[in-house]
């Protein structure tokens, strides 16, 4: 892998795109503060055994479900309320996606960094008024967008003067109801010089192909997070749950709490393994 010169973006204490790979994750979907703020504590507990970046994540309002009986949370703004206790309480950074642009001047009270996603990684507005927060932003690529293309989301927050984003992998659309991941795409958005995230747990889902849900194949995504760390990426993003069969959404894809160290150690081995090898 050629090396390359990635911008540092630093997340209330958190940063991504440094020596270290950093780990960004959480639940779906912001439930009761407590649930939520167990989760965010034992993924900070974990990551500072392994000297680990940790950015937690969990979404305070599920806009884009599939069908309109979908779980969505409990209302935008109660949902925020609930994960900023939870988040203050666990003393962790947090990111949560944002999908109007008359929501940011709340949530950006509230989080270290805004996530832009996927499906409205082309919405202009919405990409300049996240660049506008001053907040580090994440941009999910879309689904249907060519690795190539990112770059001009990119532009639209950096048009912003705002230099601090990063862009996620998490599939591209195969037919009907499936994803499939080209390696090549992490390289390719590495090369615009900001820090790439693979996003291993929505690489391995199955939009709407459960009936109105999506399906998912989460013993997949363990592999996929190793190939990628294996290419070379700045973090991995994994939608983690105590109980994810238990779940209120995206219980298919996402990884059980307690097999995220084991999980981690992997990742780290093979990213010193590669390291070692590319002297990155």
């Amino acid at each position: 892998m050629t090396r390359q010169t990635i911008r540092k973006i630093l997340i209330n204490g958190c940063t991504i795109g440094g020596d270290q790979l950093a780990l960004i994750a959480g639940p779906c979907l912001v439930e009761d503060e407590e649930t939520t703020y167990d989760i965010a504590a034992r993924l900070r507990d974990i990551t500072a055994q392994l000297n680990m970046p940790f950015l937690f994540k969990a979404s305070y309002d599920k806009a884009n479900r599939t069908a309109i009986t979908s779980e969505r949370g409990p209302g935008w703004q109660n949902g925020l309320l609930t994960l900023a206790k939870a988040a203050n309480r666990a003393q962790v950074p947090v990111i949560s996606d944002v999908h109007e642009v008359a929501q940011i001047g709340a949530v950006a009270e509230v989080l270290d960094m805004l996530q832009v996603p996927a499906f409205l990684c082309r919405q202009t507005d919405l990409l300049v008024a996240a660049g506008e927060s001053s907040l580090p932003v994440n941009i999910k690529k879309g689904q249907f967008m060519a690795p190539d293309d990112m770059r001009f989301a990119i532009e639209k927050v950096t048009s912003t003067g705002n230099q601090d984003v990063t862009v996620t992998e998490r599939g591209t659309t195969f037919g009907y109801h499936n994803l499939v991941v080209d390696m090549r795409a992490l390289l390719i958005m590495r090369g615009f010089g900001y820090p790439v995230i693979f996003d291993a747990t929505h690489s391995v889902q199955l939009p709407g192909g459960a009936g109105g849900a999506s399906g998912g194949q989460r013993d997949l995504a363990p592999a996929l997070a190793a190939a990628a760390v294996a290419v070379g990426v700045d973090a991995v993003f994994l939608e983690v749950h105590p109980d994810p069969d238990n779940a209120p959404c995206d219980g298919p894809n996402m990884l059980p709490l307690d097999t995220i160290p084991q999980l981690l150690e992997r990742l780290l081995a093979i990213r010193a393994a590669a390291q070692q090898t590319t002297g990155d």
